[in-house]
């Protein structure tokens, strides 16, 4: 039986590396999936996912206006050995393609990994987020470590002298020279 799972985490925990190697998985035993990513995220290119100690894929790219739902269902009428769906970046998926994705379960009976951010450099929860919480079937934390070696939970947005910043723009894409993942007492003390 199909399920939609969400793995989240803070920055840098090895998040695209675990949908990369989820992929490989599938297609060692012959069968294909479909990767997404998001638009807003293009540091490696447009379409491309890719992790930190170097594994990448192309992958098809959503927006605010994708339709999960009814791309999917076009593509595995053509393709039906399409096996499990993986979604990168899917903090930035809106409340109704979080509906798609469990459409897709429920309907199409197709398992669903998305692989996202819990909360953005405020604390504050990111849409697509807050929606796999409350519909996925399986959740599960991938773990990361702060600089003190506690659980890393929380994402602090620095500028290029370190500094944390407090303000701005919920969404800012960026990597190790924009984020540093922290425990909850270090974020909250700095």
């Amino acid at each position: 039986m199909a399920k939609l799972y969400f793995y989240y985490s803070a920055m840098n925990a090895g998040k695209s590396t675990i949908l990369l190697q989820s992929a490989y998985n599938y297609k060692e035993r012959g069968m294909e999936t479909l990767l997404f990513t998001s638009v807003i995220d293009e540091r490696f290119g447009v379409g491309k996912i890719s992790s930190r100690i170097g594994l990448n894929a192309e992958a098809v790219v959503f927006d605010k206006g994708f339709n999960f739902f009814d791309f999917v269902s076009q593509h595995v009428l053509h393709n039906p050995n399409v096996k499990c769906l993986l979604v990168d970046e899917a903090q930035f998926l809106r409340k109704e393609q979080v509906w798609q994705l469990s459409d897709i379960v429920d309907k199409l009976n197709l398992p669903v990994l998305a692989f996202g951010l819990r909360s953005d450099f405020q604390g504050e929860p990111f849409e697509g987020s807050l929606h796999l919480l409350v519909l996925a079937d399986h959740l599960a934390e991938i773990k990361t470590i702060c600089h003190c070696g506690r659980k890393a939970i929380m994402n602090a947005r620095v500028d290029t002298n370190g500094k944390i910043l407090r303000t701005g723009k919920q969404i800012q894409i960026g990597g190790n020279e924009t984020y540093v993942a922290m425990c909850r007492k270090h974020f909250k003390e700095l």
